[in-house]
């Protein structure tokens, strides 16, 4: 007798399973969710345009595979390109001392040509437009309060195009435009997306705020490279050690996937990190150039170690932050903190070597005697003008016109006016045509469009560090708060907008991150990705419209003053 199968009696054949739980779920439209592998963890790969984008283009497969490694590279250097072109046109306008020039291109000059500042006499700055050679360098000591860094910086530019408004820009103005370079690199190694790399970096090519600081011969803009350039050696230091964590793990036998090793985590020497005493390096030269960087490298050293921790975490460490402890926390201090300092004295050997510097003999005359006279005189007269530097900085309370609370730089509440004229009709660029007058402005704001997005962007910046722990994330909010928040504790003290350049290209980051979730994470359905798309499209030109609408304030273009008043969107910037 033969015997009928359960299977068969329902219609179905023997070999037939029901449908699992998953399967069911996609017939609503449900994705399961990519199981990631230990070393994409550790090392996650570049993401790459979808096929189907090249195939509605219709560029060839080898065409496109060779796009996007030539885009690795290319895509930032046009952005860099064209930020270029931007900051060096017309750099030389206004033909004037604007703002704070009249101390950092002064003193650039003294220290090119004898080591230290001089004392200027009041109201040189004329003559030194009309004939610099005329103008001889004072040999008596000034009493500067910055470090010398960004002074050398701008001193460069000043010997080989001369002391004139166009050479003392030049050097601001190429750091401005390899900032831009810069960014479109970090981006891309933060996000793994060349796309967002190079967004963030035009968005910062198209910052007002970055844009007038990078024409303009002031420190802030020194100090946001410097900063912004050991961001990118700790990124770089950051992806090197994972991935010596990775190479290190053992292969499972059978599939041949990485597996967590709990005595590789918390064992493995990582050895000498090149890029992290880089890092050491461009946090010395950040503090440098103006004191708040030192804030910075608190902030970026307990961010690289926090980095640590979790890349030992993930390569399977039950106690990372002991073996971080053990392995990692004295190697990470001797690369920065003692490599920043070095670095810090070392930029003030002019003044060392000199025998005139403002306080240089102080330890051979007001000096002497005390406990610290083992030291060398050179070294107790730093410490003694350093001292003396903070307590001018700490009590700089004199009202200014353009003073700023720090709770309102997000928000643009009160840009620096840096030069202002009001030419007549036909004079100085004023149209002819014009009835009454122009005005001609160079005004420190960041393109307002891009700045309130900006508010929103940290917002979302930190739901996914807190709720997502999303490491991209931490990192923006960290660099961002080094930057801002020091100035919470001072908020007694003289300051303005244009100290917040430092954290500009990490708002870029946060702007480019949440453009980057309106559009759509991969494997949406693509109704979801053409809606977003068409919304980040429509906000990033906004934010280039923007950019545009203000470029006489950044410039100084001479435009009728009904022209001016329409671009005074806010009572607070007049």
């Amino acid at each position: 007798m033969t015997s009928t199968a359960p299977e068969a009696l329902h219609g179905h054949d023997a070999g037939d399973k029901p449908p699992s739980w998953p399967q069911r779920l996609r017939r609503f439209g449900h994705v399961p969710r990519r199981v990631t592998g230990l070393r994409e963890r550790l090392v996650p790969p570049y993401t790459r345009p979808s096929e189907r984008l090249w195939a509605v283009l219709g560029v060839p497969p080898r065409l496109a595979d060779r796009m996007i490694r030539w885009s690795a590279w290319g895509g930032p250097l046009l952005v860099a390109l064209v930020a270029g072109v931007l900051r060096f046109w017309n750099l030389g306008s206004p033909k004037a001392v604007i703002f704070d020039e009249t101390y950092y291109a002064k003193d650039a000059w003294a220290l090119i040509n004898q080591g230290y500042e001089g004392s200027w006499p009041k109201d040189i700055d004329k003559s030194i437009l009309k004939d610099p050679s005329s103008v001889p360098v004072p040999t008596d000591p000034g009493y500067v309060v910055h470090p010398p860094v960004g002074k050398w910086v701008i001193g460069l530019g000043e010997h080989f195009f001369g002391f004139n408004p166009f050479g003392w820009r030049f050097m601001v103005a190429v750091l401005g435009t390899l900032s831009v370079l810069m960014l479109c690199r970090i981006g891309r190694r933060l996000f793994r997306s060349t796309f967002l790399g190079c967004l963030a970096g035009a968005l910062l090519a198209v910052d007002g705020l970055h844009f007038v600081m990078s024409r303009t011969a002031l420190l802030d803009l020194v100090l946001m490279f410097f900063v912004l350039a050991a961001f990118g050696c700790l990124l770089i230091d950051r992806d090197w050690a994972r991935r010596r964590l990775a190479a290190a793990l053992p292969p499972d036998e059978e599939e041949g996937v990485l597996r967590p090793d709990l005595a590789v985590a918390e064992n493995l020497r990582l050895g000498l990190r090149p890029w992290r005493l880089a890092a050491g390096l461009m946090l010395g030269l950040a503090f440098a150039t103006k004191w708040n960087g030192l804030y910075i490298l608190a902030a970026f050293a307990l961010m690289a170690v926090l980095w640590d921790v979790g890349a030992r975490r993930t390569a399977g460490a039950v106690r990372p932050y002991r073996a971080v402890l053990r392995h990692d926390v004295v190697p990470a201090f001797f690369s920065t903190v003692p490599v920043a300092i070095v670095t810090y004295v070392a930029t003030w050997t002019g003044w060392i070597v000199s025998d005139k510097g403002y306080f240089r003999d102080w330890a051979e005359k007001a000096g002497k005697g005390g406990n610290w006279t083992w030291l060398p005189d050179w070294l107790r007269s730093l410490w003694h003008y350093e001292n003396e530097v903070y307590s001018f900085h700490v009590n700089l309370t004199s009202g200014h016109t353009y003073q700023s609370n720090p709770w309102s730089w997000i928000v643009l509440g009160r840009p620096v006016s840096y030069f202002y004229e009001d030419p007549a009709a036909g004079t100085d660029g004023c149209p002819a045509s014009t009835t009454g007058k122009c005005a001609r402005e160079v005004l420190a704001i960041g393109t307002p469009l891009l700045w309130w997005a900006g508010a929103f962007a940290l917002c979302y910046v930190l739901y996914r560090w807190f709720f997502r722990r999303d490491w991209r994330a931490g990192a923006i909010a960290c660099a961002v708060a080094a930057g801002w928040a020091p100035w919470f504790l001072y908020q007694e003290r003289t300051i303005f907008l244009f100290y917040a350049v430092v954290f500009v290209p990490f708002l870029c980051l946060a702007v480019a991150m949440m453009v980057g979730a309106i559009v759509g994470p991969a494997g949406s359905d693509e109704r979801r990705r053409t809606i977003g798309a068409v919304g980040a499209g429509v906000l990033v030109l906004l934010i280039i419209w923007n950019f545009i609408y203000f470029w006489p304030l950044y410039t100084g273009t001479a435009i009728p003053l009904d022209s001016w008043r329409n671009r005074m969107w806010l009572d607070t910037w007049v």
